[in-house]
């Protein structure tokens, strides 16, 4: 199997350049990093020269992924590729938070801080295990659309549903479809918030099927990604070992 770390993007020149292993892992371990600096950074309890300790880290982040994306420029096997390509344009918006708004508070400014959140995405470049899973997604995808398509009848025919045995009894709480879709919602996922809840007993029976048929929807994707992980197991090991285990070969 090719080496999951090895990106025919860039040239491996080194140890410390991109595509190389030590450099991914290196750049995993700084988005993880980062990622934690900036949820202590929410905490309202913090002193000032903490808070002030972990701007300034968020700031060599920053500097470090922007490092990173000239390193990945300048080691590009076709740099203008690379920068207009999905990867490049995720290691670009990574960086724009640190670097432009920083520790700043303006109000304008401080939703641009879910930028950050783009970084995660750089994990998934350099994870087997991902591109195993996104592999599983491919095969179902088509079983996906099904189901998708399955669930939003369910849904709809739920909230039609419960608006029709509710409406009568509790007209402030079921006061249409779309008011009642919060409970198709709560109910199908078997989350249950008790916010908003039938108290006929029609209603309540109606409430119970739901849940069941909500029991099997949440058990079907399951099922499905587990029988493509399986399969990608199964075609993995082939690759492995293309003459298999019989021991009549042996």
């Amino acid at each position: 199997m090719p080496n999951p770390l090895h990106n025919p993007v860039f040239k491996e020149t080194g140890l410390w350049t991109p595509g190389h292993p030590v450099f991914e892992r290196i750049s995993q371990g700084f988005i993880i990093a980062s990622m934690v600096v900036m949820s202590i950074g929410t905490m309202q309890s913090l002193p000032e020269n903490v808070r002030h300790g972990l701007m300034m880290t968020d700031m060599v982040f920053g500097v470090g992924f922007a490092a990173e994306y000239a390193m990945r420029i300048y080691n590009a096997r076709n740099r203008v590729q690379y920068i207009f390509s999905f990867w490049g344009i995720v290691d670009f918006i990574a960086i724009i938070p640190s670097l432009f708004i920083g520790g700043t508070d303006l109000k304008a400014l401080r939703a641009l801080r879910l930028l950050r959140l783009v970084r995660l995405l750089k994990l998934y470049r350099t994870s087997a295990a991902l591109q195993r899973l996104r592999r599983a997604l491919e095969k179902v995808r088509y079983e996906f659309v099904a189901f998708a398509i399955l669930s939003a009848l369910v849904f709809f025919v739920a909230s039609v549903g419960i608006y029709a045995f509710e409406n009568e009894a509790q007209p402030e709480v079921f006061s249409s479809i779309p008011a009642s879709m919060w409970w198709a919602v709560a109910t199908l996922t078997t989350v249950g918030y008790g916010d908003i809840y039938p108290i006929t007993a029609v209603g309540r029976m109606f409430t119970g099927v739901v849940l069941l048929v909500g029991l099997g929807l949440v058990a079907v994707p399951t099922g499905l990604i587990a029988s493509a992980l399986q399969d990608e197991d199964i075609a993995e090991t082939d690759d492995d070992d293309p003459e298999g285990s019989d021991p009549e070969r042996l």
